[in-house]
């Protein structure tokens, strides 16, 4: 069943964020001035000012250190990407200063600041909350930007979720847990073939092949739906993404699979039948942490008593998931509103619940950097050029933002990405 849905449209919105005035301004922007010099100066970031020639190694050019002190200062991290977004302090080499300091985030609002804080902390709004009421928003505000922007710095499958760029898989310490082999320097070229070998691992750790019955939840823009469908599976894919699933459905046709791939415009909640496999690549980090109970649920509900359950996940230590739970974060307020990421920990014990179990895992965390690296360097390579909403500059430095800010998590280890099967407890 397909669900009609009113028209939507995506909230691409602007920042205006003005610098924050008065006495708590102030005083918090001294106590972040010392914060930031103490954090670059343990992370090896050197800080200067426009005026002053940039050394050698990780910088960051301060343009508006007043305004960059406070905004960290009263807004956290949220501030210092806010700041900049804003113009007020810049990199020579924005990857690698941000790497350097991924380490040391922390430490820009140790706890007796938060405390000092106090009311002036940032929560997040109600309506970013993943419920099926506000799901469709929160998929909308990214995805739904604009078909011909993702094409502008994806590769031809259009695939927007880390590639695998080795064959390699390497025993990692744990039963059932592997890590791929490195992932080098690759060029532009190898990221399509990288895609079609992330996707194939997927399928086969499914164990999809002729007459399975696929679920897919998140359709993306079909590449999936399409080898699966080649392989002789019947499709059944979901996806809150109008923009998505119109031009899917359109790669579908073209491919002549139609009568093998069926995407409908619907919550992952509302899915009925059962599948022999469900498959969901880098969607549980849209559902929102206070959701994940309902999610893996829903999985088990879906899959096969014999079936397999797939998922590619971004994770983060278990530690630092703990103290973000509460938290609300610039990815969480500009890119991907209501998103959550779990760590391993999280994802065992929700599925352990709902009565499936982690069989196995596959790490490549560092091949979401070269990916990450390989799209900034392409929506990078002619800014002038964008398509709308990328023509605006104040929008195109917050994707600079987020395409660097992501591609650091995982070049410092603060982010990993996982291959993850599951399997109902009771095989019967």
């Amino acid at each position: 069943m397909t669900v009609d849905l009113a028209p939507h449209s995506s909230r691409t919105g602007h920042l205006g964020v003005p610098v924050p005035t008065g006495l708590r301004a102030r005083v918090l922007g001294r106590a972040a001035r010392a914060l930031l010099v103490r954090a670059a100066a343990r992370s090896g970031v050197v800080l200067t000012t426009a005026a002053a020639p940039v050394a050698a190694g990780p910088a960051i050019v301060l343009r508006a250190p007043d305004a960059v002190h406070r905004r960290i200062g009263t807004a956290r991290l949220i501030g210092f990407g806010e700041s900049y977004v804003a113009g007020e302090w810049d990199s020579p080499d924005l990857v690698a200063a941000l790497t350097a300091l991924a380490t040391r985030m922390p430490e820009l609002v140790p706890p007796w600041l938060q405390i000092l804080r106090g009311l002036a902390a940032t929560t997040r709004p109600d309506t970013e909350v993943g419920t099926p009421d506000h799901a469709r928003d929160n998929v909308s505000h990214h995805y739904d930007l604009s078909n011909e922007l993702f094409a502008r710095f994806l590769d031809p499958t259009l695939t927007y979720s880390s590639a695998l760029f080795s064959p390699a898989e390497i025993a990692d310490g744990e039963p059932g847990v592997t890590r791929a082999g490195a992932a080098g320097e690759p060029r532009w070229e190898a990221l399509e073939g990288a895609q079609h070998a992330k996707i194939d691992r997927l399928l086969d750790a499914a164990g999809v092949g002729p007459g399975t019955r696929l679920l897919e939840i998140g359709t993306g823009w079909g590449e999936l739906c399409l080898r699966a469908a080649a392989r002789g599976a019947v499709v059944r894919s979901v996806t809150l993404s109008t923009e998505q699933r119109a031009l899917a459905l359109e790669r579908v046709t073209a491919a002549g699979l139609s009568d093998r791939v069926r995407i409908d415009l619907l919550d992952y909640r509302r899915v009925d039948g059962v599948y022999d496999a469900v498959v969901s690549v880098e969607m549980i980090e849209a559902v929102g942490a206070a959701h994940w109970g309902e999610y893996f649920a829903t999985l088990a509900r879906l899959v096969a008593p014999r079936g397999r359950i797939a998922l590619q996940a971004i994770t983060m230590p278990h530690d630092r998931m703990l103290a973000t739970l509460r938290t609300y974060t610039w990815i969480q307020k500009y890119v991907f509103p209501g998103g959550m990421l779990p760590s391993t920990e999280a994802i065992a014990a929700a599925a352990r619940t709902a009565g499936l179990t982690v069989r196995s895992r596959h790490r490549f965390g560092t091949h979401y950097a070269q990916t990450l690296r390989l799209w900034r360097e392409r929506f990078l390579a002619a800014p002038d050029n964008l398509p709308p909403p990328a023509d605006d500059p104040e929008f195109r430095r917050l994707w600079e933002f987020y395409l660097a800010y992501s591609e650091a998590g995982f070049r410092s280890g603060y982010l990993d990405v996982q291959q993850i099967v599951l399997t109902p407890e009771v095989l019967r």
